[in-house]
């Protein structure tokens, strides 16, 4: 037992959050991977693998969240450097040799493995963000600088993973500006900012749709793509059954037949019959497998998670004394939950396809790793702040004992930890 609380320190709900999450995610990458299954000819391959990186992933939160939180503020100075060559170089390989998987560069491989580069460069983004949220705050709220210097700081890394990945860019760039929000960045600049950004969307939607089909344009070779899925999910008209053509956007199609065929406590884990037409259900489509097999109380308690999740790490974040750690968990949940989000409404038809996995459940390998060090993270903060609790108990009770005169040997003896608690402190403000 001793053993188990010295592995498992931190917020206990954030490690049953992420238990469950890795239990449905083993469950139904079990039962989605049929087509995986089918191509290789292996039926427990897919699994093991999966399995496999997730007791990887479970190691990563382990030795993350020993890390003191204040060895993340490091992190960004070798991570975004880096990832943004290979953002660069990925992006240029793509263009040159038109080495692409489902018509993205995304992917690069090294000694035989293959990551994402995005899944770095997000966390350096958040990282580097909350550190400039956190070292720029002034009475009146963040210093006008720290705006300009994440604009920055984020608009490269998103103008490289644009062409490739839409969906991600315009993601992490809703994330940061959320956090920009809730650092106090002026009013005035993020109204500017929406502005801008809403003129830049209106006038790219407009070129979208005004360039003919199978145009040859670098870096833009994903415009048909985008296009298709922003008319067939805008022109939505109600068509008859027996004249429904479920060959054309067979993904839409079958997750929603996947889902519509569902009930309340749907066809049980292992029975679904869609994921055997969906290329894509154990990864951006495997909400509508939980649906099918798990039904709508299935679909509602994974939603309940990641909402938890959320409402969890604001709690932490109210818990810090310091800013920097504060801004981190609120950035990684918003990292967690807003991707989460947008895959579901994916699934269930109310935005565009895009190629987000489901956090933590589908099958991947880069964004399952990087997803659990964000949970080993939020665990770190979560011990930063058990340890403030800790010594504010100890305050009260030595400031009891001495109200009362009795207890000298007792209020010594606490005493002595808090010294100590307040010398680290010490020390760190000193580092820092």
């Amino acid at each position: 037992m001793d053993l188990l609380k010295n592995i498992f320190k931190g917020d206990k709900v954030i490690w049953i959050i992420f238990l469950c999450l890795c239990l449905i995610s083993i469950i139904e990458v079990f039962s989605a991977a049929s087509t995986l299954t089918y191509k290789s000819g292996d039926h427990w391959g897919p699994i093991t693998q999966h399995s496999i990186i997730l007791m990887v992933g479970a190691v990563v939160v382990v030795l993350m969240h020993n890390i003191p939180y204040k060895w993340f503020q490091v992190f960004p100075v070798f991570l975004y450097p880096v990832s943004v060559v290979l953002l660069a170089f990925v992006t240029l390989m793509g263009v040159i040799t038109g080495d692409r998987v489902n018509g993205a560069a995304r992917w690069m491989s090294f000694m035989g493995l293959q990551f994402q580069p995005s899944e770095l460069a997000k966390m350096a983004v958040v990282i580097a963000v909350s550190f400039i949220l956190s070292k720029k705050q002034d009475d009146d709220g963040a210093n006008p600088k720290a705006f300009k210097y994440i604009l920055i700081i984020t608009g490269i890394v998103c103008l490289l993973i644009a062409p490739e990945n839409l969906s991600t860019a315009m993601l992490l760039f809703g994330v940061v500006f959320l956090m920009m929000f809730i650092g106090r960045v002026a009013a005035r600049k993020l109204l500017m900012l929406i502005g801008s950004l809403g003129l830049v969307g209106v006038i790219g939607i407009v070129f979208l749709l005004a360039i003919p089909k199978n145009s040859d344009i670098p870096f833009l070779h994903r415009f048909d793509t985008w296009k298709s899925r922003i008319t067939n999910f805008a022109e939505k008209e109600e068509v008859p059954a027996a004249k429904f053509d479920i060959d054309k956007d067979a993904q839409i199609a079958h997750a929603r037949i996947a889902i519509a065929t569902s009930n309340f406590v749907g066809k049980a884990p292992g029975n679904s019959i869609q994921r055997d037409f969906l290329s894509q259900a154990f990864s951006d489509f495997i909400f509508a497998i939980i649906i099918e097999e798990l039904g709508l109380i299935g679909g509602i308690f994974v939603v309940c998670l990641y909402i938890w999740l959320l409402v969890r790490a604001g709690r932490i974040a109210q818990k810090c004394e310091r800013t920097f750690p504060a801004f981190l968990v609120m950035g990684i949940s918003l990292m967690l939950v807003s991707q989460a989000i947008l895959n579901m409404m994916v699934a269930v038809g109310l935005f565009p396809v895009t190629g987000q996995p489901l956090p933590l459940i589908s099958k991947g390998g880069t964004s399952t790793l990087i997803n659990c060090a964000y949970i080993g993270m939020i665990l770190s903060v979560s011990r930063y702040t058990a340890h403030l609790e800790e010594q504010k108990e100890r305050d009260a009770l030595l400031q009891a004992q001495i109200a009362t005169g009795t207890g000298d040997t007792e209020a010594q003896t606490a005493a002595e930890p808090t010294a100590q608690v307040l010398n680290s402190d010490a020390e760190f403000e000193e580092e820092k």
